[in-house]
């Protein structure tokens, strides 16, 4: 039966489960001697990381941070912490000069310079989608917020192709970093552990080829909701867990609600679960004390993203 609590999970098991996934995985599959987790301040990482410590030793795992001159300096903080508290080995390399090499900043800021013409890198931005998701029906756009040095905000929406100009260039920081941590991976003969969980994987919020390119994806099968129990059973600090969730790709800090799923987690995760399983749109309603006219529109979008993204969750199609 459908619920507010169908999400709980047993986490002493699910733990286990995973580290043995983990073990299975780098030593009888990949036959590695470890693992690299990039390490982003946030708690999808976070847990991955522990899980991995449980399961191979923390002599056995490898934390790389990759921070570039837009990231938020917070994220750099939290994961020197948690790497710290978890005493593995770590890495830092400024991805910068990378993005600079590839014209990642300034192509993208071609753009934001037609759209205001006085933008430079004095200025910072990020990317929203309209939060009235479940209160009519709408057509999906996003809309762009720069600030000035003075703290003054304007947004305009962005046109189709505006938006991808921008989002292949800030793309580019994911697939950089994911080139970075297979470079240090296979140095020491470890693989790449992902960090996308359930609810961003059905969804397709992550980078072909970037956070999406790894060799094992530990916690694809948990929703961010679960992700939350499971990292305060094993002891992820508050600080990570109270953290906004966050792309932090833009330098403004945008939250994964404003920038994708247009409502919290609490809520998306339980009508994702209910999208994916076909439960009765009235049984859900009543469950979450919303309208049906709500639980049609939340699936609605679920699908049109589902459609957009199939790839993502593919091999390339090839003929046989």
């Amino acid at each position: 039966m459908f619920n507010k609590t169908i999400l709980s999970i047993d986490c002493q098991k699910e733990a286990e489960r995973v580290q043995h996934f983990i073990r299975e995985q780098v030593f009888s599959h990949f036959k590695c001697k470890g693992a690299v987790v990039g390490l982003s301040g946030g708690i999808d990482s976070a847990l991955v990381s522990t899980l991995c410590v449980n399961a191979l030793g923390k002599e056995k795992v490898l934390g790389l941070i990759l921070p570039e001159k837009e990231s938020n300096p917070i994220s750099r903080v939290y994961a020197r912490d948690h790497a710290g508290r978890l005493g593995i080995p770590l890495e830092e390399i400024d991805i910068t000069p990378h993005i600079e090499a590839l014209g990642t900043y300034r192509a993208r800021n071609e753009v934001l310079q037609r759209l205001f013409p006085d933008f430079d890198d004095s200025y910072k931005f990020h990317i929203t989608l309209p939060q009235n998701l479940l209160e009519k029906d709408r057509i999906s756009y996003h809309i762009i917020t720069i600030q000035s040095p003075n703290n003054e905000t304007t947004s305009k929406r962005l046109s189709s192709n505006e938006w991808h100009e921008i989002s292949s260039a800030q793309n580019t920081k994911q697939r950089i970093r994911m080139i970075n941590l297979y470079r240090v991976a296979e140095k020491h003969n470890y693989l790449v552990a992902g960090t996308t969980n359930k609810s961003e994987v059905a969804q397709g919020f992550y980078v072909k080829h970037g956070d999406g390119g790894v060799d094992i994806e530990p916690i694809a099968h948990l929703y961010k909701m679960q992700v939350y129990q499971l990292s305060k059973y094993l002891g992820v600090t508050d600080e990570i867990i109270n953290r906004p969730p966050s792309p932090d790709t833009y330098s403004l800090p945008v939250t994964d609600e404003q920038f994708y799923y247009c409502m919290p987690y609490e809520l998306a995760d339980l009508l994702l679960y209910a999208y994916e399983r076909h439960i009765p749109e009235d049984q859900v309603a009543e469950t979450l004390q919303l309208s049906v006219e709500q639980i049609r529109r939340a699936f609605k979008d679920f699908k049109a993203k589902e459609n957009a993204t199939w790839h993502l969750r593919q091999l390339p199609p090839s003929l046989q």
